[in-house]
C-alpha cells in the first residue's frame, strides 16, 4: 500500500462548560462533540524519507510543522523507526479558527492514514495515546465516533448513539477567533467569580434533538459575543430563521443553526446570503469512513 485517502470531519459542540484550570494552564471541559459533513480531504502517499506537506483551499494553516497533519505524520514515523517518508495533500473545506476541529481533525485522519501505511503497526491504545498529544480533539476525531461526550480536555470520552442526523447551517463572520483569545477572555470575565454550578446528566438528555436543545448551552457565548459585535450580529439572524438549536460551534468564531428540515435549512440560507461564507451542511448521524486506498482514475 503506497496512498491512502482520507476525508477529516468537522465538529460542533452541542454543550460545552469550561470547568476548572489546570495547573498546567490548560482548562477542564465537559462536552457534547457531533461530527459535520463538512470535511476536509487528505492524501498520504509513501516516500523515500521526510515529511512534505500541500495545502489548498481557502485557508490559512500556517507554518508546515505547526499543522497538526503533520505533527501526527511525525509521531507515526517517530514510532515505527522512521522507515518511509510521505507527502501530504490536504485540501482545506472547514475554516480555521472556527471552532469547528479542522486542524484537530486533520491531526487525527493523519494518524489512521500513516498508520494504514505503516501496516497498522500502531495499535488502537496507542493511536489514542498520540491523539492528544497531537491536539485537544483529535482523541474524538480519532474514535471516529458521530456523537460522544468529553471531560478533561476532551481525551476522556464516552460514545453515545446520539439523535439522527439533521440538516444545519454554519456561518462566519468574516474574521476567525484563536482558541488562546477565546479561553483568556473567558478567563477574565470569571476572575473572582463561580466558574462552574454543578448538574446531573442523564442518557434521556442526549437521545434527541428536542432533548439536547434543554441541554444545550456554550460557555463562551457569553464573553465572545459581547465583546464581538459582528458576531452577536450572525448569532442573532440565525436565531431569527427558527432553528432547532443555535449555537457558537466551539471557541471559535463560527455559529452553526440546526434545522428539523433540509426546506427550513435552505429558507435561512435565502435569508442570509449577504454573509460571507454560509456554508450548508448537515450533522452526521452515522461513524466517520475509515481511510481508504484511493480507487485508479
Amino acid at each position: 500500500m503506497d496512498s491512502v485517502r482520507v476525508s477529516a470531519y468537522a465538529k460542533v459542540n452541542l454543550f460545552l462548560h469550561v470547568l476548572a484550570r489546570e495547573v498546567s494552564g490548560f482548562h477542564n471541559i465537559e462536552t457534547l462533540f457531533a461530527l459535520l459533513e463538512l470535511h476536509d480531504d487528505l492524501t498520504i502517499e509513501k516516500t523515500d524519507g521526510g515529511i512534505e506537506i500541500e495545502v489548498d483551499g481557502r485557508a490559512d494553516t500556517g507554518p508546515e510543522r505547526q499543522n497538526l497533519a503533520y505533527r501526527a505524520a511525525d509521531k507515526i514515523l517517530g514510532a515505527t523507526d522512521r522507515t518511509f517518508g510521505v507527502k501530504i495533500n490536504l485540501t482545506k473545506e472547514i475554516p480555521v479558527q472556527a471552532g469547528l476541529g479542522g486542524g484537530s481533525s486533520d491531526g487525527a485522519a493523519t494518524l489512521l492514514a500513516m498508520n494504514m501505511l505503516a501496516n497498522n503497526a500502531i495499535s488502537e491504545e496507542q493511536l489514542l495515546q498520540f491523539a492528544p498529544e497531537v491536539g485537544s480533539d483529535v482523541p474524538f476525531f480519532v474514535s471516529r465516533a458521530a456523537f460522544a461526550m468529553g471531560w478533561g480536555r476532551g481525551e476522556r470520552l464516552l460514545e453515545i448513539p446520539g439523535p439522527s442526523g439533521a440538516p444545519a447551517l454554519v456561518v462566519l463572520p468574516g474574521f476567525g477567533v484563536s482558541t488562546s483569545e477565546a479561553y483568556e477572555s473567558l478567563s477574565a470575565s470569571r476572575a473572582g467569580g463561580r466558574a462552574y454550578h454543578p448538574r446531573v446528566l442523564d442518557w434521556e438528555s442526549l437521545v434527541d434533538w428536542q432533548a439536547i436543545k434543554r441541554q444545550s448551552a456554550n460557555d463562551f457565548e457569553a464573553v465572545l459575543l459581547d465583546r464581538k459585535p459582528a458576531l452577536r450580529e450572525v448569532f442573532s439572524r440565525l436565531e431569527n430563521t427558527g432553528p432547532l438549536i443555535t449555537r457558537l460551534c466551539g471557541s471559535g468564531s463560527a455559529t452553526i443553526a440546526i434545522y428539523n428540515t433540509e426546506s427550513e435549512r435552505d429558507a435561512a440560507r435565502s435569508a442570509l446570503s449577504d454573509v460571507e461564507m454560509v456554508i450548508p451542511t448537515n450533522i452526521r448521524g452515522t461513524a466517520a469512513p475509515t481511510p481508504a486506498v484511493p480507487q485508479p482514475m
